[in-house]
């Protein structure tokens, strides 16, 4: 069983920096256990993987992460596991310009940004995310998970799975798209990126620009997908979510006051950040009380830029 050790800057997160590659409680690619353990599967290059993630603190040794991994993939994700717990991140150069956020960004230091270098595993469950509330999309993926997913290799806990690959994407029949709740755009977004997989897992290798226009290429892939995806495949700063139906709102409530909001003025109240948007506005959503998001995705009158 390969294992790596990696020592975190301080103060570091490790919960804060992970959760957001879980997609709910229930996501079978990503769990969290009571004692802090995180367990992860994914479909790398070389195949297949179980990753456990544990957290030691000592007093002599302070804080240090331990990635166990088995399955073909083990020592690409091994080799990746600094950058998936927000090693290649450096949040030294963010500077908090409204009170919110300093807040925040004192309360929450040790939140890194983690890059996990895969596109098609971040892509496949944000389209599944457009236009639905996040309850939806969850059990979307986790009924396609459970029927076509892998069994993991190594001793994953039960219930979790490993994304297929996009070739079993492509075979899913239309009725169990209709079973999990998958309208006909979402799931012919899909199939199309899994035409395309090779190309678009290229992406985690480019600047920011380059792979939001290389995902946009495909259709029903478009500026809030791209972000939300490459977010996570990056692990990019200023990734912005656009084109969502709460985020302008609560980011104008907690900057202004109002709850009136546009990604117009979203994108200038958060002008002083550029280069570090998605930061800021992470910051902004795990600070002071914000209106309740409830439905999740951007309106239907914007599907064609989704």
């Amino acid at each position: 069983m390969p294992r790596r050790l990696w020592v975190p800057p301080e103060p570091y997160d490790l919960a804060r920096t992970l959760r957001v590659l879980r997609r709910g409680a229930g996501d079978p690619t990503c769990r969290r256990e009571t004692d802090g353990t995180w367990w992860r599967t994914c479909r790398t290059p070389y195949g297949p993987v179980t990753l456990k993630i544990t957290e030691h603190v000592s007093p002599a040794d302070g804080t240090v992460i331990a990635g166990d991994a088995w399955g073909p993939g083990a020592d690409w994700t091994l080799e990746a596991l600094p950058a998936l717990l927000g090693a290649d991140d450096d949040p030294s150069v963010f500077v908090p310009r409204h009170q919110v956020v300093a807040r925040a960004h004192r309360k929450h230091a040790g939140l890194r940004l983690p890059r996990t270098g895969l596109v098609m595993e971040s892509l496949v469950p944000t389209v599944l995310e457009q236009r639905i509330t996040t309850g939806s999309a969850h059990y979307a993926w986790r009924h396609l998970l459970a029927r076509y997913g892998e069994q993991p290799p190594g001793p994953a806990p039960d219930g979790m799975r490993v994304m297929p690959p996009p070739q079993i994407w492509r075979m899913i029949p239309s009725w169990e798209w209709h079973r999990a709740g998958v309208d006909r755009a979402r799931a012919s977004a899909i199939l199309r990126a899994c035409h395309h997989a090779p190309r678009l897992e290229e992406a985690a290798a480019m600047p920011l620009h380059d792979a939001t226009t290389r995902l946009q290429l495909i259709p029903g892939i478009g500026p809030w997908t791209a972000a939300e995806t490459l977010q996570r495949a990056l692990g990019a700063p200023d990734a912005l979510t656009l084109g969502d139906l709460h985020l302008p709102v609560q980011i104008g409530y907690a900057l202004t006051g109002h709850r009136d909001g546009t990604d117009e003025l979203m994108l200038q109240l958060l002008a002083p950040y550029a280069g570090q948007r998605h930061r800021a506005a992470r910051f902004i959503l795990l600070g002071d009380p914000l209106p309740d998001r409830r439905a999740h995705r951007a309106p239907h009158s914007r599907i064609a830029h989704l």
